[in-house]
């Protein structure tokens, strides 16, 4: 996949910002995504596992070198114990703003400055790698909808490509409604991704399940408030 160097939740931020709509992201769903996708590659990495639903660090002391995931890891460290579902939701917009400062860093977005009413100063986040952008876009609906087996992804993409289908991006594609058939089609093929992102290890796959759905709740969730 394009920018293999970025974070999982990297990834999924950077899906997430849509090019038709400048300055503007899929905020209703994006603060979960990310978390769900710095939860899932710290599985990935064996750094949290599944203690009977609740996230378990594996140690005290291991570091990823992120500032995002290291952030995540010592949240959970210092918190009282959560399941999967509930770190999903707890203090999201932590991890998406350490992942957006990244991606900022990195050059994939830019920080522009604007006063809002001309008189309140805020800021405003674009895409300044759109090429990237619509790479990593390419590359997940042909994993999401190519001819490719799942079994011969890579975890990560088949993880990225899984979460994003959890989340319903407008970016990807996905619309509010679709037919029975698609839909049926669509949802096989996102489970069969899920299974294979969480291959790499024994527990991994439920892990990957417990995130994803809490994406499709927040999600489902989010949709309804706005209504639709």
């Amino acid at each position: 996949m394009p920018d293999g160097s970025l974070s999982l939740p990297a990834r999924l931020c950077l899906l997430a910002w849509d090019p038709a709509r400048p300055g503007t992201a899929d905020a209703a769903r994006l603060h979960h995504l990310v978390r769900a996708g710095a939860l899932t590659e710290l599985a990935q990495r064996g750094l949290l596992t599944d203690d009977e639903g609740i996230v378990t660090p594996a140690d005290l002391d291991s570091r990823t070198g992120d500032n995002a995931l290291d952030g995540l890891l010592d949240l959970v460290r210092e918190s009282m114990p959560h399941r999967w579902r509930t770190w999903v939701r707890r203090y999201a917009r932590v991890t998406f703003d350490a992942v957006r400062e990244q991606l900022v860093a990195e050059g994939y977005l830019r920080a522009e400055k604007k006063r809002v009413l001309g008189v309140f100063p805020s800021v405003e986040y674009v895409l300044a790698r759109a090429s990237a952008a619509r790479a990593l876009r390419e590359e997940t609906r042909y994993v999401l909808e190519g001819p490719v087996p799942a079994g011969e992804v890579s975890e990560r993409d088949a993880a990225v490509a899984a979460l994003a289908a959890a989340a319903r991006l407008r970016t990807l594609g996905f619309r509010a409604f679709e037919s029975a058939v698609t839909g049926a089609r669509r949802d096989d093929r996102v489970a069969e991704l899920a299974g294979r992102g969480g291959a790499a290890a024994p527990g991994l796959r439920r892990i990957v399940d417990e995130v994803r759905g809490a994406v499709s709740a927040e999600t489902a969730r989010a949709v309804a408030s706005a209504g639709g």
